[in-house]
C-alpha cells in the first residue's frame, strides 16, 4: 500500500522487472526499511515515522527513515563506485530532507568514485553545500541512465553524423 503517495503508474512494471532481475542474478538490492510520512505535501504538515513501508491511507511517504539511511550509508561508504540518481524524498522541505541529506553526505564522503545523475540530485547536493565533493555530476539523469544501459544518445549520435 502506498496511501496517498505519488505513484508513477508507468513505472510499476519497470520496478517489478528490476526486482525480478535483481533476484534472478543474485544482486543485492537495497529497498527502504522505514519511511517518514506526511499528511500533505507541505513542510508544515503533520509528520510521523513509519517502521516499514506500508503507507496508510491519508498519508504519503515523503522521506526514508533512519533505519534506511543507516543501511544505505553503510553500503555507500564500502562501495568502490557509487552512482546516485534521485533524492530519497522531498528534500526541498526541511522536515523531509534528512534522508537525502544523509545519503548526499555519505556519497560526498565516500572514498570511491562517485557519480551523481539528475537535476534533483544535483540540486540536493548544491543545497547541502556538497556539489564539489563528488567525482562527477550530471544534471541529465535520464540521459545518464540511458548511457549506462547502453542506449544511444541522440545528441551524441548527431555529433557522429556531423
Amino acid at each position: 500500500p502506498t496511501g496517498d503517495s505519488l505513484v508513477e503508474e508507468e513505472g510499476i512494471e519497470l520496478a517489478r522487472s528490476a526486482l525480478e532481475k535483481a533476484e534472478s542474478s543474485d544482486c543485492k538490492l537495497l529497498l527502504p526499511l522505514d519511511l517518514v510520512l506526511g499528511e500533505e505535501f507541505d513542510a508544515g504538515t503533520e509528520r510521523r515515522e513509519l517502521d516499514g513501508t506500508e503507507v496508510p491511507d491519508g498519508w504519503m511517504g515523503l522521506d526514508v527513515g533512519p533505519r534506511t539511511v543507516e543501511a544505505y550509508t553503510e553500503e555507500i561508504v564500502k562501495a568502490g563506485t557509487v552512482f546516485w540518481n534521485g533524492p530519497m524524498g522531498a528534500f526541498e522541505m526541511e522536515p523531509f530532507a534528512s534522508g537525502t541529506r544523509a545519503v548526499a553526505e555519505a556519497v560526498a564522503g565516500a572514498d570511491g568514485t562517485t557519480v551523481v545523475g539528475g537535476g534533483d540530485s544535483a540540486a540536493a547536493l548544491a543545497s547541502f553545500g556538497l556539489a564539489d565533493q563528488v567525482t562527477h555530476m550530471s544534471t541529465g539523469g535520464g540521459a545518464a541512465l540511458e548511457l549506462l544501459e547502453g542506449k544511444p544518445l541522440p545528441g551524441l549520435d548527431a555529433l557522429d553524423d556531423a
